[in-house]
């Protein structure tokens, strides 16, 4: 994910405080502190971190665009640190006990105090098969839209409420499907799931099913009755999506756009871009 260079302390209020971390120094290490009572939403936006958290002597490692939802019952500190002298660079999001228990309200209904105990036992740290979970398409835009945010009072604190609401919802979203396919595994669902993560790679639809162990013909019959769209169409319109949002960064050329959607090639991203917008990549940044 790449975005406006910017670092330190993005927002605070009295409930909400972002952290925007990018660090190469020689020790390769970063002091982290945690609020009173609070929930930390840590987006690791490198690679090959590591995470010593102090209040329960756990030592966790995390590959670059995963997360954690950590919930802490006082005020502590981590450790961070990376391997080979790589960048450190990281979102952190502090949230107030107090500010997430009233935004969620779990006495008002048996599910909203489920979800809170899950935050509260720090379930939403592991996700898939004991690891952390991956960041959404969705999260890497939310995210790119509060670092880049620059309007200040209360147009900003309106802003960053409402973001931080949507990543808490696309998290609980995320914990949910992941019970589903559980209890029922669904090839559309992990195919879409797999999508999800990965689309900004170089990943073609025919590969998918050998790469997950799924009979492709029946991949891409299962997925369009469910979806009502094609694998293929599915990558592309979320490359899509995330090259337009990305067109508007004017330090981006557009050969890096492309890469980072996911192209081997900018001519294909570029005819790919003109297809579904009518307009060249070019064009629609001059506009």
């Amino acid at each position: 994910m790449k975005h406006q260079s910017k670092k330190g302390i993005l927002f605070r209020s009295e409930d909400i405080r972002i952290l925007m971390q990018e660090e190469s120094c020689p020790e390769n290490r970063s002091h982290m502190i945690e609020g009173n009572s609070g929930f930390n939403l840590l987006f690791f936006l490198s690679s090959n971190i590591h995470l010593n958290a102090h209040d329960c002597g756990t030592q966790l490692s995390f590959k670059k665009n995963q997360y954690i939802l950590h919930y802490s019952p006082e005020e502590n500190n981590a450790d961070l640190r990376t391997e080979n002298k790589e960048s450190l660079e990281y979102l952190h999001i502090q949230l107030d006990y107090q500010y997430i228990f009233n935004l969620i309200n779990p006495e008002s209904h048996k599910e909203n105090a489920g979800i809170l105990e899950s935050m509260i036992k720090n379930n939403y740290i592991f996700l898939h098969k004991g690891t952390p979970p991956d960041m959404t398409v969705e999260m890497h835009m939310i995210l790119r839209e509060i670092i880049g945010y620059s309007k200040k009072g209360v147009m900003q604190k309106l802003f960053i409420e409402a973001k931080v609401i949507q990543l808490l919802m696309l998290i609980f979203e995320q914990f949910d499907q992941k019970n589903i396919i559980e209890e029922a595994p669904q090839a559309p669902a992990v195919i879409k799931k797999f999508i999800d993560e990965n689309y900004h790679k170089n990943i073609r639809a025919e590969e998918i099913g050998k790469l997950m162990g799924f009979n492709q013909n029946k991949i891409r019959k299962d997925f369009k009755a469910c979806y009502h769209m094609t694998v293929t169409d599915y990558i592309s319109e979320l490359r899509m999506l995330k090259a337009k949002k990305l067109i508007t960064d004017k330090k981006m050329m557009i050969k890096e756009i492309a890469i980072e959607c996911g192209y081997e090639y900018v001519q294909n991203f570029t005819r790919a871009f003109k297809k579904k917008y009518g307009v060249s990549p070019e064009k629609l940044r001059t506009e």
